[in-house]
């Protein structure tokens, strides 16, 4: 039970840093976003940001790794592994949020009504996709909450079947496409958010080659999956009615 009520708690804290960064990037809603708050001189913002940055890719992306999970499951049971792994990530996020540094500066500022409203939903597309994404691929599978689930019923853990549904039979990360449009869908374009988004975008293309790496070891059909689908934007998918993903 224990185990259980603590994979709930992870998670609820996974959802209200979702949703406070919902209002973070988009600057609105929340008492601190990416442009609000007192300005540092820009080399030290820059460092600070890089920072906060640096600190959540490393353990967003370590902590996922097939090594370390082995390793760290030493220590944290296995049935919490997943949850434990949220946690930290959101409270990386928390602790991002809660020092980032607005850096002042306007890249661009799009005036045009229609040209803002377009912006606005592409933002708002970007975060329903990468919601539906994990859904997509079984959200509480992959937010720690089927495994504490299972432990309480006292039945073994199974991997999930290696499929590809809706998006996923068009682009390999649908995922990370939504994050993109998130990023990057900005009416205001500051020196902060600018920063953010290249970083972000970086940590990405980075990101899926040790995932697809990952893929590729566990799933021997990922590398035919990876050969007929295009990765990030939806041209050219040669990708077969039947084949099946499951996402790391």
């Amino acid at each position: 039970m224990t185990a259980f009520w603590y994979g709930v708690v992870c998670y609820l804290v996974f959802f209200a840093t979702f949703l406070y960064a919902v209002g973070f990037i988009g600057n609105f809603g929340v008492p601190k976003s990416i442009d609000s708050g007192p300005q540092l001189p820009i080399f030290q913002a820059f460092t600070i940001n890089l920072a906060l940055l640096g600190l959540f890719a490393v353990q967003h992306s370590v902590m996922a790794r097939p090594w370390f999970k082995s390793a760290w499951t030493r220590i944290v049971p296995v049935p919490v592994e997943r949850s434990t792994y949220v946690l930290l990530s959101s409270l990386a996020l928390i602790l991002m949020f809660w020092k980032w540094q607005p850096m002042g500066g306007v890249i661009w500022n799009v005036a045009n009504a229609s040209g803002r409203l377009t912006l606005n939903i592409l933002f708002a597309v970007g975060w329903l996709t990468v919601l539906a994404a994990t859904f997509l691929i079984n959200h509480f599978d992959l937010f720690g909450l089927r495994q504490v689930w299972l432990y309480l019923r006292g039945r073994p853990y199974t991997q999930l079947e290696f499929r590809t549904p809706g998006l996923y039979r068009y682009v390999r990360h649908p995922l990370y496409v939504g994050w993109l449009l998130v990023f990057w869908s900005a009416p205001v374009m500051t020196i902060a958010h600018l920063v953010f988004a290249i970083a972000t975008t970086a940590y990405i293309l980075i990101a899926i080659q040790f995932e697809e790496r990952d893929l590729v070891r566990f799933h021997a059909e990922y590398a035919e999956y990876r050969r007929q689908v295009p990765m990030i934007l939806p041209i050219g998918s040669k990708q077969p009615a039947q084949s099946k993903l499951r996402s790391a």
